[in-house]
This record gives structure tokens, sequence and C-alpha cells, in this order.
């Protein structure tokens, strides 16, 4: 029941910055114990859950954007696919998702003093920049289990490539599109899921309605660029110190 808890109040930060949530996921579960083998498919299932409520409220509310999107979608879905049958040994994954978070954390709460500036001269890549990108960033979702938003929400919003509401509505694309092929590419490899998960989904559900309504109405760009930072920091912390 705790952990159910505790999956619900993740999902409502992330969902909040327009995130679906895994790095909270992974984070809880390396503390309650459990193995890579069983968190990266969990985290991958409540991720892409979580991002589709996500995705489905920020189109209800104007801010889905497909230009945000669609050209890291080209190759991130099926490098993610690639990613989601890789499996790093324990202490490998550990320490990859403490140093990517940690980088992302310092980079966003830099770009929260100028969040404002940044949404008012915010412009897109263009595709032989974002294309690529999109394909390095679905192999890291799917080999980490975290989903792309997490990377795409790090880059534009440091980069200056879309106002903040509209980036956490394309993270929120990004987390499902790379979450969904990478957990299908697990699957194929590794077949199983614990007896739990239909608990947990309901729990995260209620969590990602929750979140993305409070972000998309009443989350000011700062606050939004320095909460994402915080649980970024946090859970690289966590899963640097094991």
């Amino acid at each position: 029941m705790i952990l159910t808890l505790l999956f619900a109040l993740v999902a409502v930060l992330f969902a909040s910055v327009g995130q679906g949530g895994a790095p909270g996921y992974v984070a809880i579960m390396g503390l309650f114990g459990f193995s890579p083998h069983v968190i990266k498919p969990v985290a991958l299932a409540l991720t892409m859950l979580v991002a589709g409520i996500g995705v489905f409220r920020f189109w209800r509310m104007g801010l889905l954007v497909t230009r945000d999107w669609l050209p890291y979608a080209v190759l991130g879905v099926p490098f993610a696919v690639v990613g989601g049958a890789i499996n790093l040994p324990p202490n490998t994954f550990r320490l990859v998702l403490a140093a990517i978070m940690a980088a992302a954390a310092f980079q966003m709460a830099r770009s929260a003093l100028r969040a404002t500036a940044m949404d008012e001269t915010a412009t897109p890549p263009s595709y032989a920049v974002a294309v690529p990108v999109g394909g390095v960033i679905g192999l890291l979702a799917g080999v980490t289990g975290i989903g792309g938003g997490l990377f795409i929400a790090w880059l534009m919003m440091t980069r200056g490539w879309a106002p903040t509401r509209r980036v956490a509505a394309a993270a929120q694309v990004s987390n499902f599109i790379t979450a969904a092929p990478a957990l299908a590419g697990l699957w194929a490899a590794h077949p199983a899921f614990p007896a739990q998960l239909p608990q947990w989904t309901i729990a995260a559900a209620i969590g990602g309605f929750l979140g993305a309504w409070i972000g998309a109405k009443y989350l000011p760009a700062k606050v939004l660029r320095l909460m994402l930072a915080a649980i970024l920091l946090a859970s690289a912390v966590k899963l640097a110190l094991g």
C-alpha cells in the first residue's frame, strides 16, 4: 500500500511538469530493493500510462503542437525499441541514470532563471538537428527505461526550442512514443511483470490526471523548471547512493 501511494504521489509531481514519472518510480523501487529487471518494465509501463493521460490533457488545453514533437519521433520510436531490448548490468544502469539526471537537473535550474525571456524568443531546431537527436533520445529512453520526455524537456528548455508549457506537452508525447515501443522491445526479450502492476497503474493514473491538470493550468514557467530540476536532482542522488 505504501508503495502504491508513493507511485501516485510521484505521478502527480512529474505529470505537473510534463513528465511520466520514470525517474521517481526507479528511485522508489530501488529504495524498496527491486532489481533492474523488475524496475525497468514497471517504470516503462507507468510512464506510458501517465504520459498518455498528459498528452490528452495538454491537447485539450491547446498546447500540443505537432512541430514540437514530430521530428524527434522519426528515429526516436525505432531506436526506443532497440534500447528496450538492451539490459545494462545493475551498477552500470544505476550510475548511468544518476549521471544523466544530475546533469539535466543542473541545466534545468540554470534555465529557470531565464524562463520568461527564453519563452518569448523560442524557435524550433531544424529537422536536420532534431531527427538525429530524437534517435539518440529514443535509444537512451529504451536502455534506461525512463522515457524520452526527460531528455526532450532538458534540451528544448535549455536550448530555447519551444515555450515552457509546450515543452511539457511535447515531453509527454515523447514519453509515450518512446516508452511504448521500449516496453514492447523489453517484453519481446524478457516477458515478465510483477503481480502488483495493476494496482500501481491505477494509482499512477489518478496521480497523472491530477498532475497534468495542475501543470497545464496553474504552474508558472519558472516554477515548472525548478520543480523538474529538484525532482531530477533528488532522483540522481538516490541512485548514486544506491
